[in-house]
C-alpha cells in the first residue's frame, strides 16, 4: 500500500508544495501529494472557488486517466488512452499533474519542474519511468483540450442596480459568470436548480429570517459558545475545507494508487459541478442576504418581520447572492460521493481550519459533517435555513449523478457520458 500522511502533515504538505520539493522523508502517495500542490497553489493565488475547483478537477481527472490507462480497472472519463503495463503509474500521475499545473500556472514552472524531478527520482526503472511520463503528458494534453473553451475565463460583467446619478456601493459581487462554466457531469448549470425561495409573507420566510436575526447576529444572546466556534471554523471554504477528509477516507480504506486517483477525481468533478450549479441558481434567483433583508424588512410588508436598521451578522457576508448556500451544496456533494464509495464505517473524521487555530472538529458520519456546515452558515448570519436545505438537496443529487455515471468499473456495462 502507498504511504500517506494526514492531519498536520497535510498542512505541512501544502506549505512545502509552495516552497520546495517534498523531501524523501515525507514522500507520500503521488495522487495526494500532487493534489496538495494544486490546493496550495490555488490557496496562495486566492482563486475564486469555481475556478479553483475547476483547476483541481483538471488535475485529478488527468491523473486518473493516466494511471487507469495502465491498469484499465475503470471506464475512462473522456479519453481513450492505451498505456503499457510496464509503465510506472507513479510517473504517469506525476507527469500528468505537472503538465496540467504548468499550463494553468506557468509562473510556477520552475518550482513544479523541480518537484516533478523529485517525484520521478523515486521510480528507479528508467523504461517504466519514461513510458509513464509519456502517458501522463498525453492524459494532461487530452484534459486540457477538453476544458480549453469551458467558459471559465469569461470576463465578469455584473451590472449594479441603480438609477442615473444615484450612488450604490461599488464593491461588485463575485462569481457572476461561474454558473455558465461547462460542467464535468451535469448537462448544464441549471440541471438541478433549486425552486424559487419562499415568498416574503410566507410562514417559512417568517420563521427562518426570525431565526437568523436572533442566532446569526454579531451580538446574539442565543448563540452558544460552541455554535460561535462552529460558525467561525467554517469561514474556511473551498478545497481546503474538504480535501483532508478525502485523504483520510483514502487512507482508512487502504486504497491503492488507482482507487485513490478515482476517489479524488470523482470528488473533484462533483465539487466543481456543485459550484457551477450553485452560482447558476444564485444569480438566477438573486435573493437578498440576511443583512439586507433585516435592515430593509419594512419593504417586505410583513408585520411579523420588523426592520432592525443596525443588524449585522457574525462574519463578513460573502459577496454573492444568498440562495442557495454554496458551502452547503459542496459539503453535501462531497459527503454523497464519499459515502457512496466508502460508506460510513471509517472510524472518525477530523478537520482543522486555518481560520480557527487550535480547534479540531470531529464526525463519525459524513452526514454529520455536511449538516454541521449547513448549521454553521446559519450561526454565522449568512444563510437562511431554507437556503441550506435547498443546497443540500442539490449537492446530494450532484454527488449521486457523478458516482452513478462516471469512472465505473471496466467490467460493468458502458454508461452514456453526460
Amino acid at each position: 500500500m502507498l504511504k500517506r500522511r494526514f492531519g498536520s502533515a497535510f498542512s505541512l504538505c501544502l506549505a512545502l508544495a509552495t516552497t520546495a520539493a517534498v523531501p524523501d522523508a515525507l514522500a507520500a502517495d503521488t495522487i495526494t501529494d500532487w493534489g496538495a500542490r494544486g490546493v496550495a497553489i490555488g490557496a496562495e493565488k486566492q482563486l475564486p472557488n469555481a475556478r479553483y475547483t475547476r483547476d483541481l478537477a483538471m488535475l485529478h481527472v488527468a491523473m486518473f486517466e493516466a494511471v487507469n490507462a495502465i491498469d484499465r480497472r475503470y471506464q475512462p472519463y473522456k479519453l481513450d488512452l492505451a498505456g503499457e503495463k510496464v509503465a510506472s503509474t507513479d510517473a504517469a500521475a506525476a507527469a500528468a499533474a505537472h503538465a496540467v499545473l504548468i499550463t494553468l500556472f506557468p509562473d510556477q514552472k520552475a518550482k513544479l519542474d523541480q518537484e516533478l524531478q523529485s517525484s520521478l527520482a523515486a521510480v528507479k526503472d528508467e523504461d517504466a519511468r519514461n513510458k509513464g511520463v509519456e502517458l501522463g503528458k498525453r492524459a494532461a494534453a487530452g484534459i486540457i483540450d477538453l476544458r480549453k473553451d469551458d467558459g471559465s475565463s469569461a470576463q465578469e460583467s455584473y451590472r449594479p442596480f441603480t438609477r442615473p446619478g444615484v450612488y450604490v456601493p461599488t464593491a461588485l459581487p463575485i462569481e457572476s459568470t461561474s454558473g455558465a462554466i461547462k460542467p464535468w457531469v451535469m448537462e448544464k448549470g441549471s440541471q438541478f436548480r433549486a425552486p424559487p425561495p419562499p415568498a416574503l409573507d410566507s410562514d417559512v420566510w417568517t420563521r427562518d429570517v426570525s431565526e437568523i436575526r436572533e442566532i446569526g447576529s454579531s451580538n446574539s444572546k442565543t448563540r452558544t459558545p460552541e455554535q460561535t466556534e462552529i460558525a467561525r471554523f467554517w469561514f474556511l471554504t473551498g478545497p481546503r475545507s474538504y480535501t483532508p477528509l478525502v485523504q483520510q477516507i483514502a487512507e482508512g480504506k487502504k486504497m491503492d494508487l488507482v482507487d485513490c486517483a478515482r476517489l479524488y477525481a470523482l470528488v473533484a468533478m462533483a465539487t466543481n459541478d456543485a459550484f457551477i450549479a450553485v452560482f447558476d441558481a444564485k444569480y438566477a434567483h438573486n435573493f437578498w442576504r440576511p443583512i439586507t433583508a433585516i435592515r430593509n424588512a419594512d419593504l417586505s410588508s410583513n408585520p411579523a418581520t420588523p426592520r432592525e436598521p443596525s443588524w449585522s451578522p457574525l462574519g463578513v457576508t460573502p459577496a454573492h447572492p444568498e440562495y442557495p448556500c454554496a458551502h452547503c451544496i459542496v459539503a453535501a456533494a462531497v459527503a454523497e460521493v464519499l459515502q457512496k464509495l466508502a460508506g460510513d464505517e471509517f472510524g472518525e473524521l477530523t478537520l482543522t481550519s486555518a481560520l480557527s487555530p487550535g480547534v479540531t472538529r470531529k464526525w463519525k458520519r459524513l452526514e454529520d459533517y455536511s449538516n454541521e456546515v449547513a448549521l454553521a452558515r446559519i450561526y454565522a448570519g449568512f444563510h437562511y435555513r431554507f437556503s441550506t436545505e435547498a443546497a443540500k438537496v442539490m449537492g446530494k443529487r450532484i454527488g449521486e449523478l457523478v458516482v452513478a455515471t462516471q469512472l465505473l468499473s471496466a467490467a460493468g456495462p458502458k454508461t452514456a457520458k453526460q
